[in-house]
Parts: C-alpha cells; structure tokens; sequence
C-alpha cells in the first residue's frame, strides 16, 4: 500500500430490517431457504457452530472486516452493535490466529448480539459454549491476534464465499448459515411458502413408503422434485 490506512473506518446509516420482517424467518431451515434462492445463499461449508446446542439464530447483518491476525474491527463491531445485530466478521479465511475469544463472546451477548459469524478461527471453546451465544467460525486455534487495525465495519463484505451487505438477513442453525440479501426478502419468503408445502408432500411421501422410480425430475422453486420427493 502506498499510505497506511486508517486504524478503524466505521460505515453508518444502513438500512436494517424491519422487526415484523425478520420475525417471519424465525424457525426457518437453512437448506428451505436455499432451496427458495435457487440452491444457493449457504457460508462456506467448514463454517460451523462452535456449540450446536447454540446454533439457531436469525438478524441483521452488522458486516466488519479485519486485516489478518488483527481484531481492531471484531471489537469496531462490537462497539457498533445494537441488540440482535449478527456480526459478519470477514478475514480472507486467515487461519494463523483466533479472531474472538470467550471474552469477547461474553461481551456480544451481554450486548444482546445474535450471533457472531467469520470465516476466520476462534479459541476458547469451553468459555465460548459457556457464555451461550451462538458462534460460527472455521475452527478452533489458540494462537492471539493483535489489535493494530487496520479494519472496516459497517460496509460489504465477503464472509465464506458470500457476499454480505450490511442489513442483510442472517438465518443460521446446526447445518451452516445463510445469507438472504435484505432487497430479496420478500421474493425469498414467497418462494420459502412453496418449498415448505412441497417438502411436507416429499416427507409424507417417504412416510408412504416412496421410492426412487421413473418419472425423472423437475424443479419447483430451486428445489428439485424426484416423484414427489424433496432431495
């Protein structure tokens, strides 16, 4: 770079998503509602709860992105949040050192944060599972960070291969985390509507004793139909 950056660059004045809005996505599968955006939408697959008991979140992207081995911008976040913000936290996939601790994570949930996601490491997995938020990362590692900066809060992001917009919809559970961009809403919950009656005919259908017979496939909405069945 030819001039340093600055420490912390902070975004405001995003759109978030209305209560009523977001409510309609509680209890959403996350693999329903890639099937309503065209099988797509899912994190990087190796992006998983530290605590499956804790894995079940939806809220509003607050987007930040750290430098490698740097956590100027998780704590820029944190200092942002307001309470059911998901924290998007991108490093690039860094995998030297932890970006959040258990500290850190108590510190969200006493803020009344969602959940915090990134496709960077996080450490301290017993203080993590114990301060009871939901947390998503690429794995554990003990090594720490620094906080030097540079970082960026509040602009896009790319988080596990996926484009993340400040305010977009976070919907996470046991199987990953997806990412509903907030423009899309309405068009994914219309769609969601008929994946959800086509899977409850596909689950009653194997109840009925279905199998895999001709007839080929068809595509419903991003999901993809064989005889009836949902795959």
């Amino acid at each position: 770079m030819i001039e340093n950056p600055p420490i912390l660059t902070i975004h405001r004045g995003w759109r978030r998503p209305g209560a009523s809005l977001l409510q309609r996505f509680h209890g959403v599968q996350t693999s329903h509602l890639c099937d309503a955006m065209q099988g797509r939408g899912a994190l990087d697959w190796r992006i998983k709860p530290v605590d499956p008991e804790h894995a079940t979140f939806v809220g509003p992207a607050l987007t930040a992105f750290a430098y490698p081995a740097d956590i100027a911008a998780m704590f820029g976040a944190l200092a942002e949040a307001q309470a059911g913000d998901v924290i998007m936290l991108g490093c690039d996939g860094f995998t030297g050192t932890a970006v959040i601790g258990d500290l850190a994570a108590g510190m969200m949930r006493n803020k009344g944060v969602a959940a915090f996601v990134t496709d960077g490491l996080a450490r301290d997995r017993a203080g993590i599972i114990a301060a009871g938020m939901p947390l998503f990362s690429m794995g554990i590692h003990p090594n720490s960070p620094a906080l030097n900066g540079p970082g960026v809060v509040g602009a896009p992001v790319v988080v596990g291969g996926v484009q993340v917009r400040p305010g977009d919809i976070i919907v996470g559970d046991a199987d990953g985390v997806v990412v509903v961009p907030l423009d899309h809403a309405e068009t994914v919950l219309e769609r969601l509507g008929r994946v959800r009656a086509a899977e409850l005919r596909a689950e009653q259908a194997v109840r009925d004793g279905a199998v895999m017979t001709e007839g080929g496939q068809r595509v419903v909405d991003g999901a993809t139909i064989i005889e009836g069945v949902s795959l």
